[in-house]
């Protein structure tokens, strides 16, 4: 920062200014900062946890990931998620995140978004639960059921029960048959 010093720059001021979504979010996963853009994708959502503003089952993985920038290399990480905008729509964002340091000791992240691509939602299938799409959206991501109960802290044996629901009310056979209808059809989030 020394180079920044130099010239007399404000560099919080220019972070507000920016038009790609920033964000500084403290130790304890709680959202302090957002800059305009970065509230236009998501909300005012500081004083809330990082959880909050992602779709349900990313939550777990976004934690996960959130306690590696804190503690892991301090070069951080580029990832991908799903947010949900301030109306609850789903937004598919590419992150580069970093620890923030002071005083030798990691005291929470920045990050940007670097890619953003809204979800345009088909119509829901009207068979299906809320639950059975969250569980047809993680196996579109290639979960496993062991991973999908893991995710949706659900027992395997109801995540099974879901997966066979759901693969009833499409008039599938199996659970690729489901992702590729789903594809097809653009079978959206309740």
């Amino acid at each position: 920062m020394a180079g920044l010093e130099s010239i007399g720059g404000n560099v919080e001021s220019a972070l507000e200014r920016v038009r790609v979504p920033s964000y500084v979010i403290d130790r304890h996963g709680v959202i302090r900062w957002l800059n305009p853009a970065a509230q236009r994708l998501v909300g005012d959502a500081r004083g809330r946890l990082i959880e909050s503003v992602v779709a349900p089952e990313e939550s777990r993985r976004v934690r996960e990931i959130f306690v590696r920038n804190l503690t892991g290399p301090p070069e951080g990480s580029d990832n991908e998620g799903v947010v949900l905008g301030p109306r609850g729509e789903r937004i598919s964002i590419q992150v580069s995140a970093v620890p923030l340091e002071r005083g030798g000791h990691v005291i929470g992240v920045f990050g940007q978004v670097v890619g953003v691509e809204k979800d345009e939602p088909g119509a829901p299938h009207p068979d299906l639960t809320p639950r059975q799409v969250e569980v047809l959206r993680l196996l579109e991501r290639g979960h496993s059921t062991s991973q999908i109960a893991r995710e949706l802290q659900l027992s395997i044996e109801t995540v099974r029960n879901h997966i066979n629901r759901l693969l009833r009310a499409l008039g599938v056979h199996s659970r690729l048959e489901a992702v590729a209808l789903a594809r097809s059809q653009d079978l959206a989030p309740s």
